[in-house]
């Protein structure tokens, strides 16, 4: 018998190999071996699998074989490399001034304090990132977390020169955006994301830091957006995510004419430690709701119920679709702050520091190659192996996981206490459970 550990793993030599389950006949990679001890005393070995798709299922050890010979090496046990070796994105971080904005729900700690991003450090990004685009053409540079715009022009246009092959997107609140920026953005084919929650009535938490509602000044840009013909994107966070309020929440950016809007539950995190707290089941409701209002006027890419869509269609066909919270491995998402430190998997988590943890970087570009902070993160980075933990106690405990994949690291570290390997947060309640649940829910009724 393989070792086990405190929680139940077993450290089987095949984890981490494709495997082929001889009952069903599929194959996929083994991410872990539990025991699960039955009412009757007895121990059972459980195989959890995880296919392309990234809809994991179980079977029993025994049915499961190797697709190819493994290699010996003389250990008699492997763990899994979880994080790809290439993302698919970096984010870029060139400013942490979110002028002229100051949201009553903001989890970022510096927001009100100017740091800008060298060129040094774009230029270093740039190394590695150029080589990774090669390959892939859809390669992206996201320039969010303060306000990019905040930035300038010259010294965004300079941070962006050394990159070669990528496409440049930036989250912006709109509020700096003229005809100039305009003109800015189409000369370098850059993406635009807007964050802006809604209706005037819906955007009372995004004030700016003279306390003055933003909306206008918001919405100002993005009419100098339209005047220029540059489509936008949209991210909304639902403080108060109501039911009733769905359909004219989906109208107002329907006939915003937003391209996709992705809908973000307040989170308690960062400095942001008092959200409010949503009930499960209105949350339910209230995902429910927006299904049917976009049902009934399909013009926006609805993010989330995409991620439902192909979840449903991954099950149902096998198919490959993406994107999956499950997918394997898990992209790191490199977070670049301005001073080049390095956060892998959650950009909430940069500027802050923990007694156990520091700084949550992996390392610094001005240092070490980007490249090589990726392929060495899950041994520079001690959080993330805890987060493991939390991970795989998701898989055992939560009927969701094959959705979910597991809690994020930010909302796991700020809603339990400064650990990473919790379970269920309540970020995962609103807006991965309640967001199955519903859209279930809207299926249901209009399965006919």
């Amino acid at each position: 018998m393989n070792a086990v550990d405190h929680a139940g793993y077993e450290q089987h030599e095949l984890l981490g190999h494709e495997v082929r389950d001889v009952a069903s006949r599929s194959a996929g990679v083994l991410m872990a071996v539990t025991h699960e001890v039955h009412g009757d005393g007895r121990v059972v070995r459980v195989a959890h699998i995880r296919p392309a798709s990234g809809v994991e299922w179980s079977t029993a050890v025994a049915n499961v074989r190797a697709v190819r010979p493994i290699e010996r090496s003389g250990m008699t046990s492997h763990h899994p490399k979880r994080l790809a070796a290439v993302p698919r994105a970096v984010i870029m971080q060139p400013t942490t001034r979110c002028l002229p904005m100051d949201c009553t729900y903001c989890y970022l700690p510096l927001r009100k304090k100017t740091h800008l991003m060298t060129v040094d450090v774009a230029s270093a990004v740039a190394e590695s990132v150029n080589g990774w685009a090669d390959g892939d053409p859809a390669f992206e540079v996201v320039w969010h977390g303060g306000e990019p715009l905040a930035t300038g022009r010259d010294h965004l246009a300079a941070l962006m020169a050394p990159f070669e092959g990528v496409k440049h997107s930036v989250q912006t609140n709109a509020a700096l955006i003229d005809d100039a920026w305009c003109e800015f953005l189409l000369e370098h084919d850059v993406a635009v994301g807007v964050s802006l929650d809604g209706p005037v009535d819906m955007n009372t938490h995004r004030v700016t830091l003279a306390g003055h509602p933003g909306f206008h000044v918001t919405m100002r840009g993005i009419d100098r957006l339209r005047r220029h013909g540059i489509p936008f994107s949209a991210i909304a966070v639902a403080s108060d995510p109501d039911p009733a309020d769905a359909a004219r929440f989906y109208e107002f950016f329907a006939e915003l004419g937003v391209t996709t809007l992705g809908v973000n539950v307040e989170e308690e995190e960062g400095v942001n430690l008092s959200p409010r707290v949503t009930d499960a089941v209105r949350a339910a409701e209230f995902w429910a709701a927006l299904a049917d209002a976009w049902r009934a006027n399909p013009v926006v890419r609805l993010r989330e119920l995409q991620r439902v869509l192909n979840f449903a269609g991954a099950v149902l066909h096998g198919q490959v679709t993406a994107p999956l919270p499950a997918s394997v491995p898990w992209d790191p998402l490199p977070t670049v702050a301005h001073d080049g430190g390095v956060v892998m998997l959650s950009p909430e988590l940069a500027g802050f520091t923990d007694d156990r943890f520091g700084d949550f970087t992996t390392g610094n570009v001005l240092r070490h190659g980007l490249d090589v902070l990726v392929a060495e993160a899950e041994q520079r980075t001690p959080w993330i192996t805890e987060f493991w933990k939390g991970v795989d106690a998701c898989r055992a405990e939560c009927r969701y996981f094959a959705f979910c994949g597991g809690a994020h690291p930010a909302n796991r570290y700020f809603e339990h206490g400064g650990r990473m390997d919790g379970t269920r947060t309540r970020y995962c309640t609103t807006a991965k459970i309640a967001l199955m649940e519903g859209v279930t829910r809207h299926v249901r009724v209009h399965a006919h």
